[in-house]
């Protein structure tokens, strides 16, 4: 089934506003939020968790003071200073390289596996919702978000549905990476900023190299006509579909505030319409291979 993900060079741009409002329009979807290190789609949709699933990624080191000698081996090893000068071992800065374990002349130090986040399958008024959350400081957020895109697959084919819609991360770090990898089709939204532009022009390099097939909406478009009009130059030079523009609309914010989406917060509002006109586009384009 087609799967359309999300993206922004960076936070804010109306990425997550935008997924919630295309969800109230596409039928026999999914919906997963890929940010899994800030996820917010869940506030818009207000999901009813049906399963919540432990994800456990990443080790600490644990030290048994009853086997240790002192024989200072793991702190001239340690390259993150966890080890203190009394031999009592610091989660904060353990990175679970494993070097001390794996040196230990005694064995007093064994790795012990994270519980590094919760992953939930949910249901919404527009479909099966799949999202998680990965605890503060823990590591392999590109892991969670492949297990994130997996169950929304999985979801899919088990349910009969036939379109899958990703809140994706922001930026072109290690989770924009998890979840491009593998995709077809990604809807970029930027803003027509100085920044805007350049985070749009990182994240088209990021989609190009994994050959998925990128299309353009601009949200605020009405903000600055000079950099709208610079972004419109860049995307027909590189041959990209501008999809969407988006007028500037406190509303947006409103209907944050009222935990809905704007097409249910304002269905007649030129902001509603463009982004319903920017939908059936997409749904073209997504279905016509």
């Amino acid at each position: 089934m087609p799967e359309l993900i999300i993206l922004s060079g960076k936070g804010g741009t109306g990425k997550t506003s935008i997924t919630a409002a295309l969800a109230s329009i596409f039928n026999s979807l999914v919906l997963a939020d890929c940010d899994v290190d800030a996820a917010d789609l869940h506030l818009l949709l207000q999901p009813q968790i049906i399963e919540q699933i432990e994800f456990w990624s990443g080790q600490t080191a644990l030290l048994d003071s009853s086997k240790c000698n002192q024989c200072g081996l793991c702190r001239e090893l340690c390259r993150f200073d966890a080890i203190s000068a009394n031999y009592l071992l610091d989660e904060i800065y353990c990175e679970g390289c494993g070097v001390c374990a794996a040196f230990c002349p005694t064995k007093a130090i064994k790795m012990s596996t994270n519980l590094a986040g919760e992953l939930f399958i949910s249901q919404t008024k527009f479909g099966p919702f799949i999202h998680a959350h990965l605890k503060t400081g823990e590591e392999n957020s590109g892991k969670l978000v492949a297990e994130v895109r997996k169950k929304a697959s999985q979801k899919a084919k088990k349910e009969h549905l036939s379109f899958v819609l990703i809140d994706g991360p922001p930026g072109i770090g290690c989770p924009a990476i998890a979840s491009l990898s593998g995709a077809k089709y990604a809807l970029i939204v930027t803003e027509p900023t100085l920044s805007g532009l350049h985070d749009l022009k990182r994240v088209i390099e990021l989609t190009a190299h994994f050959q998925v097939k990128s299309f353009i909406c601009i949200n605020k478009t009405d903000i600055n006509k000079k950099q709208a009009a610079a972004i419109k130059k860049y995307c027909a030079a590189r041959d990209l579909k501008i999809v969407g523009q988006i007028p500037y609309d406190e509303m947006f914010t409103q209907a944050q505030i009222a935990g809905k989406n704007i097409l249910e917060y304002a269905p007649n509002s030129e902001v509603s319409q463009a982004i319903k006109k920017m939908a059936e586009q997409l749904i073209k384009l997504t279905h016509e291979e």
